[in-house]
C-alpha cells in the first residue's frame, strides 16, 4: 500500500547524526572538562567528524538531519549554521544532554527551551526534536507540541513512522532502535564507561545491510543514527558510505530529511494519533 510517507519507496532511508560533542560526558560530571584525553576523544565529533561527513554527503546527494545539542551549537557558533547553508535539516537535541527522565519536568522544560533559544539567536529554524538518549519522558510530547516543532525521533513503538496525541497537538514520532545506533557498536572510554566494545566496521556494516534488506520487504523506515566522535573517524565512514551507496544503487530507497518525512505523515488524514498511556505498574506489584 502507498501512502504519503514513503511515496512509493520500498523503504525511506533517514540519515541522522548526533553531534553531542563533549556533552554527553559533561552531562555524567563536570569534572570531566579536565580529563584531557576524554574531551579530545569527544572534540573529534564537530572538528573532524562532521566536515567529514558533510563532504561524504555533497559527494553522494543525499540529505541528512543532523540532531545537536543547543549547549554544542552555542559553544561552536558557525556549527549549526554550517551543517543548514549543505541542504541539511538540524533539530533539538536538548541543550545539555542530560536525559529527561533524570530531571524534574521543570528542569526538562528549561533544558528544551534554552536549546530552543540558542538555535532561534543563530536564525535556524527548528522542526524536530530527539531527547538525549533517547530518554524521552512522559511530558517530553507535550513540550515538542507546545513549542511548536512537528516531530520527534526517540521512542521505539513502530519500525514506521506514527503519529503520538499531546496536550495540544499531535506530533510525528519518527522511531528509533538500538540495532541502528553506532553507539552500541563502537562507543568506549575507560572513565567515565560508556562502552566496552568495540566491533569492526565491516560486522556494523553488515548488520545495518541486513536492516535495510528487511525494511525494504516491510516498507519501514530506516533512521539510522550515527554519532561523528565514532563514525566519523576513517575506516567507519568508509563503511557507512558503502551501506549509502549499495542503497542507491538498489533504486527503491528514498533519503529524506526528518522534517520532510514527517510533513509527509501530517499529510496523512488517515494516520490516526496513538495515545501513549504508561502501564499500569501499581508499587504492590512494583516497588520502586
Amino acid at each position: 500500500m502507498t501512502t504519503p510517507w514513503h511515496g512509493g519507496s520500498a523503504a525511506v532511508a533517514t540519515l541522522t547524526f548526533d553531534v553531542d560533542a563533549e556533552t554527553p560526558i559533561l552531562a555524567q560530571g563536570r569534572r570531566y572538562a579536565d580529563h584531557v584525553m576524554t574531551m579530545s576523544h569527544q572534540s573529534y565529533g564537530p572538528d573532524v567528524g562532521v566536515p567529514r561527513i558533510l563532504d561524504m554527503l555533497d559527494e553522494l546527494k543525499v540529505p541528512a538531519t543532523f540532531f545537536v545539542p543547543g549547549w554544542v551549537a552555542e559553544h561552536r557558533p558557525g556549527l549549526a549554521v554550517s551543517i543548514a547553508e549543505r541542504g541539511h535539516e538540524v533539530a533539538h537535541h536538548s541543550y545539555s544532554h542530560r536525559s529527561p527522565t533524570s530531571m524534574t519536568a521543570e528542569e526538562e522544560r528549561a533544558d528544551f527551551e534554552r536549546g530552543l533559544e540558542v538555535f532561534a539567536a543563530q536564525d535556524i529554524e527548528i522542526r524536530g526534536h530527539r531527547a538525549a538518549l533517547w530518554g524521552a519522558s512522559q511530558q517530553t510530547p507535550d513540550l515538542i507540541a507546545a513549542f511548536g516543532l512537528a516531530y520527534d525521533s526517540s521512542l521505539m513503538g513502530d519500525d514506521r513512522p506514527y503519529r503520538v496525541a499531546t496536550a495540544t497537538t499531535a506530533i510525528v514520532e519518527l522511531p528509533v532502535h538500538w540495532s541502528l545506533d553506532d553507539w552500541e557498536q563502537y562507543a568506549y572510554l575507560p572513565d567515565p564507561h560508556i562502552g566496552a566494545v568495540i566491533e569492526s566496521p565491516a560486522k556494523v556494516a553488515e548488520m545495518w545491510r541486513a536492516e535495510l534488506m528487511a525494511m525494504r520487504r516491510y516498507r519501514c523506515l530506516f533512521n539510522l543514527c550515527v554519532h561523528p566522535f565514532l563514525s566519523g573517524r576513517p575506516s567507519r565512514i568508509m563503511a557507512l558510505r558503502g551501506v549509502i551507496e549499495e542503497a542507491l544503487e538498489l533504486g527503491d530507497v528514498r533519503f529524506a530529511r526528518c522534517r520532510d518525512v514527517a510533513a509527509a505523515v501530517n499529510s496523512d488524514p488517515t494516520m490516526q494519533p496513538r495515545t501513549l498511556t504508561p502501564p499500569p505498574a501499581t508499587p504492590d506489584v512494583y516497588p520502586d
